[in-house]
């Protein structure tokens, strides 16, 4: 294996916000921050986004099938434009942290602070060392071999020792030897029993990403697995669609969830058992359909795809198929606007930024391909209510800014880490560059 350097940039900037017509500047504390709700969320588009801004729709909003006709939109994706900035609420900081990646998809914070990144196009794995300060040293290459479209990692055993790295390829998992502090993988990868269906790059399904996480006390392993298809229910989708259970060597597979199309990205919330999935629904039946969606793992539960959506909501595609299955399709706990690619997700389990971020989900979203007004292409928060740990059903803007007036895209947000000095960090596979964003305070 070799160890590849790559150009590292730090951009000093001031604290950067959306100053809206009032001329105000958007803050945290704002009391009348823009909400878009109901109907209005389900329609927004790109133009309406800005930091702090809140959606809220819930199942009664949803559209008709077919209400607006489907559609290929596919961005256009450009090099970052002179003078173009993410922008973020008051207070905080967004600043480049890393760039010149083959494909920066997954990141994952290491106990001594390292981050690790896949790039699944190049299956290489690499490792940036931050010399303190949100200022990278360089990045090398973990490991460049045994890997097949690699995307989510995760250490093993959960805690401050792992003593390997774990691997979902798209066509099952593989671990490395690893201790505290390791930049190149100690042996070579050692592949698991954990049988998944291998996906292909396809424009509404062919899913290819599988995301790994481990429970709080070890003894389990769940990995997702992305549906085959856009909507189909032939035998190419016996195993998938589904977020398995395994043992930590790869044996025991089950089922830990079924119906859900494509789980992109799955975590354990800290403190808790509960496992949160962000999710990404079909397509073809309009603007506003189907939303995605953020929301904790039912065990044994059925999420409908791809008869139904949403709770009993039956797909046309399919009508008259498993009635048996309509009272059984639970309805998620954050609904997306539709089309938004909702990607990874983490929790805030930092110390740096304010008290009342501490618990909540941060998710990238890619954006749209398939929607006549582009949606997503930023970093949301989802709030909890602080006393029930239950989220409140919205989620908020929190970094916005990658879309041209003119409609093109120059940053894809995918993957999503808390750093150890408590900054956030996020990939985007558009221009390949790591992005950082602290808080600097009031």
């Amino acid at each position: 294996m070799s160890h590849t350097f790559f150009r590292t940039s730090v951009i000093a900037l001031v604290s950067l916000s959306v100053v809206p017509a009032n001329g105000r500047a958007a803050s945290e504390s704002e009391p009348d921050r823009k909400s878009l709700t109901g109907t209005a969320a389900v329609a927004a588009d790109w133009t309406q986004d800005a930091p702090g801004v809140r959606h809220k729709f819930t199942v009664n909003d949803l559209p008709p099938p077919y209400q607006t006709e489907s559609v290929t939109n596919h961005p256009r994706v450009v090099t970052r434009p002179k003078g173009a900035q993410p922008q973020v609420p008051a207070g905080f900081k967004i600043e480049e942290y890393a760039s010149g990646f083959d494909d920066p998809r997954y990141l994952l914070t290491a106990p001594n602070g390292d981050i690790f990144v896949t790039e699944s196009d190049a299956n290489s794995i690499k490792v940036l060392r931050d010399k303190g300060g949100g200022k990278v040293e360089a990045a090398v290459v973990f490991a460049d071999r045994g890997l097949k479209d690699p995307f989510g990692i995760a250490f093993y055993p959960p805690g401050p020792e792992p003593q390997f790295l774990y691997v979902a390829n798209t066509n099952g998992v593989v671990r490395f030897p690893y201790r505290n502090g390791d930049t190149k993988a100690r042996g070579p990868s050692e592949k698991l029993g954990a049988q998944l269906s291998a996906g292909g790059l396809l424009q509404g399904g062919g899913h290819w990403t599988r995301d790994i996480a481990f429970s709080p006390d070890g003894r389990r392993m769940f990995v997702s697995i992305g549906s085959a298809s856009n909507v189909s229910d032939d035998s190419a989708e016996a195993n998938r669609a589904r977020i398995f259970e395994f043992n930590p060597d790869g044996t025991g597979q089950k089922v830990f969830a079924w119906g859900i199309r494509n789980a992109v990205g799955i975590k354990f919330r800290p403190g808790t058992e509960d496992l949160w999935m962000s999710t990404n629904e079909r397509d073809a039946l309009g603007d506003g359909l189907v939303p995605d969606y953020i929301s904790r793992v039912q065990p044994g539960g059925f999420y409908g795809w791809p008869w139904f959506y949403i709770g009993n909501h039956q797909d046309p595609r399919h009508k008259g198929k498993h009635a048996e299955l309509a009272d059984k399709v639970l309805v998620p706990d954050v609904l997306v606007q539709s089309h938004s690619a909702t990607l990874n997700l983490c929790f805030y389990d930092g110390q740096q930024f304010p008290a009342e971020y501490k618990g909540d989900i941060f998710a990238a979203f890619h954006g749209s391909w398939n929607k006549a007004r582009r949606t997503g292409y930023k970093i949301v928060r989802v709030p909890f209510d602080k006393g029930g740990g239950k989220p409140r059903g919205d989620y908020e803007d929190f970094v916005t800014g990658f879309v041209t007036p003119e409609g093109n895209v120059w940053g894809r947000p995918v993957g999503i880490t808390v750093a150890n000095d408590g900054s956030l960090l996020f990939s985007e596979d558009g221009n390949k560059t790591i992005w950082r964003v602290s808080y600097l305070g009031k």
